[in-house]
């Protein structure tokens, strides 16, 4: 049985997000006796998603670590019942370069794994200043950048990966997919996700983030149950995938003072009762869209901002991931496990192409783009990055 206490995080001010000091602890069986995830939260306010570490046993006895997550004593505990069983954590990976969520735990975690070799994604940077990989916390005699050849890693007889390296000129992209061969099971950090129709359980575990935002308004009353708990996910799920998609409108600062003054329930955990949002009606909609029946696709902000900077090495890299006869994904963020074959993973990212060849297996669903209206936020953000000289405009299709 889990205590509050072993929740703590003491170290949350690093990267100070949502739920701060307090970090509760998912494992699941993904695959009997062979692979799990272990789900956390983070996010920003009440706008909370989950982040996932995955752990592979290997054929040989021992643990393979990708992308780990906060180690406080709950997620320690789970994982040394899998060491306990299956031999102790060989192998910790960093898939990313500029995901300081994924980042800031990996040198907590592999401190408390002290036998573990670290491998990173290469290009490592931190903001504001960069940093050496030992300022970070990172063990300097265990940690070791990833080979760009798969094959020269110490794993390579189980795993498969591809590294995708988008030169940002103000740092770079990285994101590293694995492919676990027997388990025909492909890991991926941000570049896919799937958005699931109800919460998943680690957001269940607390649902007042989810009751918050199912309200229409400061006036009503925060009221637990199943529909609300679903609302408030979905539009949680807007939220942290476009910023402001175009169901959401921002209440007059006036009003939303006046609104604060009449509601039911003030206090620090409703923010005193301000609440400046007003959802139009279209946001189930816009939803639905988003979700597309399960289909996995790539969150706006990396289709505007980021991989339009390098199309022709995106697509190449998605190619190569496309090649492994996997037939499922595990992301760090959403949907735990999206059943998932190679063509579903590339049609992902045919909207880098000019004319994106449709597979007669596709369905008309699954080549359905993002809602035009609801990446416009993102878009106008792109714009007034490139009128600054911050970011560079896009490269063309392919």
């Amino acid at each position: 049985m889990t205590h509050p206490k072993d929740w703590s995080w003491p170290f949350w001010a690093a990267v100070p997000l949502y739920p701060y000091g307090r970090r509760r602890t998912l494992r699941k069986e993904i695959v009997e006796e062979t692979i799990w995830t272990f789900d956390q939260l983070h996010g920003i306010l009440y706008t909370i998603v989950p982040i996932r570490m995955t752990i592979v046993k290997l054929a040989a006895g021992g643990l393979l670590v990708y992308a780990p997550v906060a180690p406080t004593t709950e997620c320690v505990r789970l994982v040394n019942e899998l060491v306990a069983k299956h031999g102790s954590v060989k192998y910790i990976l960093l898939p990313t370069s500029s995901g300081l969520e994924h980042k800031v735990f990996v040198g907590p975690f592999s401190r408390r794994f002290p036998q573990a070799q670290v491998f990173v994604a290469p290009h490592q940077w931190s903001f504001p200043f960069n940093l050496p990989l030992s300022w970070l916390g990172f063990p300097q005699k265990r940690t070791q950048e990833l080979p760009d050849d798969s094959s020269l890693a110490p794993f390579a007889y189980e795993f498969d990966y591809a590294i995708l390296d988008i030169n940002l000129g103000r740092g770079s992209f990285v994101e590293v997919a694995v492919f676990h061969k027997q388990t025909r099971t492909l890991l991926v950090t941000d570049s896919i996700v799937s958005v699931p129709v109800d919460a998943p359980e680690i957001v269940q575990l607390d649902p007042y983030p989810l009751l918050f935002h199912a309200r229409d308004n400061a006036l009503e009353v925060i009221e637990d149950n199943e529909d609300n708990r679903r609302k408030g996910w979905q539009r949680i799920s807007l939220f942290a995938l476009y910023f402001r998609p175009n169901a959401l409108e921002l209440t007059p600062i006036g009003q939303m003072f006046r609104d604060a003054l009449k509601a039911p329930q003030r206090n620090l955990k409703t923010y005193f009762g301000l609440f400046p949002f007003r959802w139009q009606e279209t946001w189930k909609q816009a939803f639905d869209a988003l979700r597309g029946q399960g289909r996995p696709f790539v969150a706006p902000i990396l289709q505007i901002l980021i991989l339009p900077q390098a199309p022709r090495q995106v697509l190449n890299w998605a190619d190569q991931v496309a090649s492994w006869d996997f037939q499922q994904i595990i992301p760090s963020h959403f949907d735990s496990q999206l059943i998932a074959n190679p063509r579903q993973f590339r049609q992902a990212f045919a909207f880098l192409e000019k004319n994106p060849s449709v597979s007669q297996e596709s369905s008309s669903n699954e080549n359905q783009p993002l809602l035009e209206e609801d990446l416009r936020f993102i878009k106008e953000l792109e714009a007034g990055l490139v009128k600054r000289g911050i970011a560079t405009p896009a490269k063309e299709k392919v």
